[in-house]
């Protein structure tokens, strides 16, 4: 269906407030930052802001959802023959070899990482995220594997997995801080991906192997 004029509005508003709050943020840093002072630059009403973002924390981490679903989005949408961990390894591949901000490779990500850094309460959110993504892929593996309710192999595979993802995305994060050069740092994690593939077990690189039609 068409979004209408007044879901496209409140869409837009909700954007603008989020870009701003991410401004404020990157200049000033989170915790001095308060919802007003967003609601002020905004030029909306602090209820305004509360009415999209309940919580400030939900104004830094907004585009969150797109990072939760990740993993189960390209487990769900692997090749035939092709198992989970494969595939989530082809696709970082492809993030990283293409220089994709939507792992960190881009200037000024080391300012997102500072802030992050320098806020608990952020950190605090950052570990409930990694927690919900391993909870999604799990309950992915095992809807995709066909496992029984009580088969512990989803999460066990499940937390291989997020170990591939967070290790690659903790090295992005180190690097870019330390002030390198994005194309640099992607054909290192190019690298660091072999190397992860090779020490993982054939049980974790064979698991949830789609059938080929």
């Amino acid at each position: 269906m068409a979004e209408g004029l007044r879901e496209r509005k409140k869409r837009e508003t909700r954007q603008r407030i989020s870009d701003i709050a991410t401004g404020l943020f990157l200049e000033r840093g989170f915790v001095t930052v308060t919802m007003a002072d967003v609601a002020e630059a905004a030029d909306v009403s602090v209820n305004t802001v509360y009415n999209y973002f309940p919580a400030k924390e939900d104004l830094f981490f907004d585009r969150s959802a797109g990072v939760v679903d990740r993993l189960p989005r390209w487990v769900r949408g692997r090749d035939a023959g092709e198992s989970a961990a494969r595939a989530v390894l082809r696709e970082l591949r492809e993030e990283v070899e293409t220089v994709s901000p939507r792992v960190g490779l881009m200037e000024g990500y080391d300012r997102f990482m500072r802030v992050i850094h320098e806020a608990p309460p952020l950190r605090s959110r950052l570990w409930s995220l990694q927690q919900e993504i391993q909870d999604n892929l799990e309950s992915a593996l095992r809807e995709e594997a066909g496992a029984a309710a009580g088969d512990p192999l989803p999460g066990l595979i499940a937390g291989q997995i997020c170990w591939i993802h967070q290790t690659v995305f903790v090295r992005i994060g180190r690097e870019m801080v330390a002030g390198r050069n994005p194309d640099e740092v992607s054909r290192e994690v190019l690298v660091l991906l072999d190397d992860i593939e090779d020490v993982l077990s054939e049980k974790v690189l064979n698991y949830a192997v789609r059938d080929s039609e």
